[in-house]
């Protein structure tokens, strides 16, 4: 007998630099997808378009990702292969939003 693994559904997704998604769960989980490997895909080339790729919004019933009719991500694939996003901003302090994070960094001359 085959059991189907059930997965949270999408609540909201934000496109994030770097052709990355936050991607927050029903459940109140929150992953980080990285979508780079996927441009090789013939079918994902489109998203290499930065304004097609920021674009992405949640199925309306919380399946997947969608960009358009042809371009969809499944929730699986993103539960499964999509980082914690906590662990993804402690590994990354570049794209923190903490107090001296680098971003909070002002450089310039004369600074």
């Amino acid at each position: 007998m085959t059991t189907i693994m059930q997965y949270p559904k999408i609540k909201r997704v934000k496109p994030q630099p770097g052709k990355r998604l936050l991607v927050e769960f029903a459940n109140g989980a929150s992953k980080i997808y990285d979508c780079t490997p996927l441009l090789q895909s013939e079918v994902f080339h489109p998203l290499q378009d930065e304004a097609v790729f920021r674009c992405a919004r949640a199925d309306v019933h919380g399946y997947g990702v969608v960009w358009n009719d042809e371009i969809d991500l499944a929730e699986s694939e993103i539960w499964i292969n999509g980082q914690d996003a906590e662990q993804s901003a402690a590994a990354d302090p570049a794209h923190s939003c903490a107090p001296g994070s680098s971003k909070d960094r002002v450089s310039g001359p004369g600074r």
